[in-house]
């Protein structure tokens, strides 16, 4: 056994780093890049399935080796930031790692962001480079610093080798930085350790007793992914095969169902990761019965609430998968991940979200007039801190407000029942209300509008606008000025559009929740 599977291990104990007390392995790797050493243990076996593209771990480790030379010598240097910019690609996996072995911190941009919420990234972050594909390229402002996209091609890692760079060696040094929709509208640029980032993968990796030395190195997963690397479930899952020897099949394009049951069958994936909207459509397919899904063992799902039809149709259409339904809550500010049910558990207590991870501590903040408590989180995983801002969700004691509300049951299971921030959840993305009413209002003849989300059976929710004109606008003729100024799946798809002026509480706000529960209402009457 290698030095660095030895270094992975179980016991938990609690150290004080900043003042604040957290629960962490006693045995633990500190920096990221140390993790890509485990890809010479799988050697030849096939990484990265893209259509006909097909990348060895071999493949992987040479060309993420050859890509952050050609980074030091383009002048990239330890701490500079990168903006990485594109759809899930093996370009995408290979440069996500060349950054850390470049001793840079890769910066993981929103590919669906629009040409003005890139600029304000890239000012915002200031970074030395930005590698994006062709089709983010485009949006890429005049004046940014574009480097290489492509990667080598090189079969195996032969005489390759990282370039020499003086990197810091602790833990707390920034690792990452990746971005949230905070309820203020702007993204914010979450700033992630290597500790947070590999505690994370270390509890996934002990819950499911997958650790680098309990691994049988003669099995093999095949995951699809579907979802976009950008976000922090992606970057979890990129580390994660790396370590377990998973070969992961990225789907291309847009999300297309038939191209996901083709690509299961083909490629005997055993493993998908997803939102239920994806797995909605794709149950709905009428291929679903014609293809092969035998291979299918476990569906990971997140990002929305699972709802029972949903878990129904699975263990109907989906026999071999109704065992192992994993599912869990977190958010980015905490590294993706604080709970998790699966096997019986996510089918025994089915709408709960499951126990704390080992290292994640769970208390609540009452608040007046809610019925249950907003969740606190305290973990390894949360992140430093906003890159550039002072103000923090995280208090003192290292206590980080989710804006959630729930409760934890008898058995130790967390329930989400509400949410106390302004915050819509389209398909497993985050959309910030406040940015698509500010983006409304900048709109001539629109004089007052409120967002907010309403029920939707596919997506979970979608975006509902209520706007106050004195011109003869159409829902179509603002969705084409919202267009290049949020994200496409910001853009709300319900509209009532009105002359009168909005209500308003006795504070002389407009009154959001009165307007959503009348709208909502009468949706439902409408159904």
């Amino acid at each position: 056994m290698s030095s660095a599977a030895q270094s992975w291990g179980k016991e938990i104990s609690t150290e004080t780093v900043g003042g604040i007390p957290y629960r962490m392995y006693t045995e633990r790797p500190r920096r990221v890049e140390q993790v890509l050493a485990f890809a010479s243990r799988w050697g030849a076996r096939p990484h990265l399935v893209q259509g006909e593209r097909v990348l060895s771990f071999d493949d992987l480790q040479s060309a993420a080796f050859a890509k952050a030379r050609e980074l030091t010598e383009l002048g990239i240097r330890s701490g500079d930031r990168i903006f990485i910019l594109g759809w899930n690609s093996p370009e995408w996996v290979v440069n996500f790692w060349a950054c850390f072995l470049a001793g840079a911190v890769p910066v993981l941009a929103n590919a669906w962001w629009s040409e003005v919420e890139i600029g304000n990234g890239l000012a915002a972050l200031q970074p030395a480079m930005t590698l994006a594909d062709v089709r983010c390229a485009m949006r890429v402002p005049a004046g940014a610093r574009l480097g290489p996209w492509g990667i080598a091609t090189a079969q195996g890692a032969g005489s390759l080798a990282a370039p020499d760079v003086q990197t810091p060696g602790g833990e707390e040094e920034t690792a990452l930085i990746i971005f949230t929709s905070g309820t203020s509208g702007q993204p914010k640029a979450v700033v992630l350790s290597h500790r947070a980032l590999l505690a994370r993968l270390q509890m996934t990796l002990h819950i499911t007793r997958k650790l680098p030395h309990q691994i049988d190195e003669t099995a093999r997963d095949v995951t699809l992914i579907t979802g976009p690397l950008f976000h922090v479930g992606g970057m979890q899952t990129l580390m994660r095969a790396v370590v377990v020897g998973d070969t992961l099949v990225l789907s291309e394009g847009r999300y297309d169902p038939a191209e996901v049951l083709a690509s299961i069958e083909r490629n005997q994936v055993k493993r998908w990761n997803a939102v239920p909207t994806m797995v909605m459509r794709l149950l709905d397919h009428p291929d679903v019965s014609r293809r092969d899904l035998s291979s299918l063992k476990s569906i990971s799902i997140g990002g929305a609430p699972v709802h029972a039809e949903l878990m129904q149709r699975i263990r109907t259409q989906l026999p071999s998968v109704s065992p192992r339904i994993p599912t869990g809550y977190g958010l980015t500010e905490n590294g993706g991940q604080a709970t998790a049910a699966a096997g019986s558990e996510a089918l025994d207590e089915l709408g709960s979200t499951g126990k704390p991870l080992p290292c994640v501590e769970i208390r609540f903040l009452a608040h007046p007039g809610l019925p249950d408590g907003e969740i606190l989180l305290r973990s390894p995983t949360q992140m430093s801190g906003f890159f550039g801002l002072d103000e923090s969700p995280i208090d003192e004691e290292g206590w980080l407000r989710t804006g959630d509300l729930g409760r934890l049951d008898d058995k130790g299971n967390l329930w989400i029942t509400g949410r106390c921030k302004d915050m819509i959840i389209r398909g497993g993305e985050n959309i910030a209300p406040a940015a698509i009413e500010r983006a409304l209002l900048n709109i001539p003849g629109v004089t007052e509008s409120v967002v907010f989300g309403v029920p939707h059976r596919d997506l979970g929710e979608e975006v509902m606008a209520v706007v106050v004109t004195d011109a003869e606008f159409t829902s179509k003729q603002l969705q084409e000025q919202l267009r290049g100024q949020i994200a496409s799946f910001a853009v709300p798809s319900q509209w009532r559009l009105q002359r009168e002026p909005l209500p308003t509480n006795h504070t002389g706000k407009v009154d959001k929740a009165a307007i959503s529960a009348q709208v909502r209402a009468e949706l439902q009457n409408e159904s």
